[in-house]
């Protein structure tokens, strides 16, 4: 049994892997944007014994929220499952990637990180002198260079990205092509590998994808590393 944290575990793609996971007998602990969103996921799921709660588009409630993780000590494996799909690039910045990086380096390090990208982020606009001018795709290039950012710096750490595919959810749309329950397949299997050797890959539907090579250019990672903790105010945590 593993002890996990799935962020953005109300509804779609991370309910469905938390679902998985507490089914297969692991600790799970949900993540809600508010207080009427965690009664609600309470009430589908009563079994489920914590819920933190923090709505990533606030420093506020990221700081707060990272206090909350903290209390509950530390975990197996943190999934950053949540993300938003809109024009607002402040906000896509703000969920997508600042959330993750703030959670990352405040919260007890797990033994395994894994991060949801998005095939999207091939060839997607990357400005490492303005991190904030992104959309979508641009926001999945930049949590795929966290990834390989902390595979490489944090030995002890096994972190992973995923590419859940184009599925059927609120964000995916009615129109989605994928299969529902291979976009939290790949995320349920990686939350309790014990394989440090996987660490910096990028995975689709279980398997080893092909991605975009600039987030394997260390100047690139570094780079991004220098901007993030500039604009977060946050160092990373060697």
């Amino acid at each position: 049994m593993a002890k996990i944290l799935v962020t953005g575990s109300t509804e779609g793609l991370g309910l469905l892997t938390a679902k998985k996971l507490i089914n297969q007998g692991n600790e799970v602990v949900l993540h809600a944007r508010n207080e009427q969103r965690a009664a609600e996921v309470k009430q589908e799921l009563p079994q489920v014994k914590d819920i933190v709660i923090g709505d990533l588009s606030s420093r506020k409630d990221i700081d707060n929220l990272a206090k909350q993780i903290n209390k509950l000590g530390r975990f197996d494996t943190i999934i950053h499952n949540a993300g938003v799909y809109t024009g607002n690039a402040k906000l896509t910045f703000q969920v997508n990637v600042l959330a993750p990086y703030l959670l990352t380096m405040l919260v007890k390090k797990p033994k395994r990180l894994i991060f949801v990208s998005s095939g999207m982020h091939a060839a997607s606009h990357l400005d490492l002198d303005n991190l904030i001018d992104l959309d979508y795709s641009g926001s999945k290039l930049q949590i795929l260079l966290l990834t390989k950012v902390l595979a490489r710096l944090w030995p002890n750490v096994t972190a992973t990205a995923v590419d859940p595919g184009w599925v059927p959810t609120r964000m995916g749309g009615d129109a989605a092509s994928d299969d529902l329950t291979l976009g939290y397949t790949t995320q349920v299997w990686l939350a309790t590998l014990n394989n440090s050797s996987v660490s910096g890959n990028y995975y689709h539907h279980m398997k080893l994808a092909t991605y975009d090579r600039r987030a394997d250019d260390e100047t690139i990672q570094d780079r991004f590393l220098t901007e993030m903790q500039k604009i977060s105010g946050v160092n990373f945590v060697k």
